[in-house]
């Protein structure tokens, strides 16, 4: 299991200034309020989303230095407690960035929601405390996007719900009040990693288990095509913590898809089902 390492968020960033790669935090405004969540750039592609919606999208980046992207946001957690930033359970951005210093700002709008705007600001995470990547080989689990929803075990009350990518070894995932980096091995329908898990926004007392923290995390399970399960144990201070974990498979990181398409599938497919 991996241990807890260093406060990841007083690391110093700068590998990736000349360039839009790696994990953010995305804070996200309108005139609806505010949201929060994480959002993985990698190859002209980009995925990620909060406690309750996907992100899924493509960028390209000029020779002046902004950022065009479209992305597609959808419902993968039923839950009507979390109520979406822009109205809609699904819904398409087209947004235009720029980068100041380490963090990148965007905004844009929706042509479902004419009129309203929407404004991003994304600093970046630091991943200086991933585990050793160890490459995935031929019928390893599916690159792409994943919800998670976790359930404590053991008579601990709670859970928590948010999004994982995963990418030739390499994890990239959070929600609304955490981030996660990490790496993972599988072959034959199972598979295994580690993780560290970190407080980007503080949960005050939102999620008391891990808040304040920054947790490894140690897991086992199984997949198949549409998504995998796991077992857990964090290490929480000097307490280990068990909890299971139930993945979905929302995109393909293999596949890519303009905005429009995944919009023609999400009508199709009610918000929260796998997609892809």
């Amino acid at each position: 299991m991996v241990g807890g390492g260093k406060n990841r968020s007083q690391a110093r960033i700068g590998a990736r200034a000349e360039m839009l790669e790696g994990l953010y935090k995305v804070e996200m405004h309108t005139v609806h309020g505010s949201r929060r969540g994480v959002l993985y750039f990698y190859d002209g592609k980009m995925m990620g989303g909060s406690s309750a919606f996907a992100f899924i999208g493509t960028y390209t980046e000029t020779s002046s230095g902004e950022v065009l992207a479209d992305l597609f946001m959808l419902r993968h957690n039923e839950d009507r407690n979390f109520q979406p930033l822009l109205k809609t359970d699904i819904v398409t951005l087209t947004l235009k960035g720029t980068q100041r210093g380490e963090q990148y700002y965007f905004e844009g709008g929706a042509p479902q929601l004419p009129g309203v705007a929407f404004y991003a600001a994304m600093p970046p995470i630091s991943e200086e405390a991933t585990p050793p990547i160890i490459p995935v080989g031929q019928g390893g689990i599916g690159n792409g996007l994943y919800s998670i929803h976790i359930r404590m075990l053991d008579g601990i009350d709670g859970g928590n719900t948010g999004v994982m990518m995963l990418h030739d070894g390499r994890i990239h995932g959070g929600d609304a009040y955490f981030d996660y980096i990490g790496s993972y091995t599988s072959l034959d329908g199972r598979w295994k990693g580690e993780l560290v898990n970190h407080e980007h926004t503080p949960s005050i007392g939102e999620r008391p288990i891990f808040g304040g923290y920054e947790v490894g995390i140690g897991f086992s399970g199984t997949y198949t095509d549409e998504g995998a399960v796991a077992e857990a144990t964090a290490l929480v201070g000097k307490r280990s913590v068990r909890f299971s974990a139930v993945l979905k498979k929302m995109a393909g990181r293999e596949r890519r898809k303009s905005s429009a398409s995944f919009l023609e599938q999400g009508e199709e497919n009610s918000p929260g089902r796998p997609a892809g």
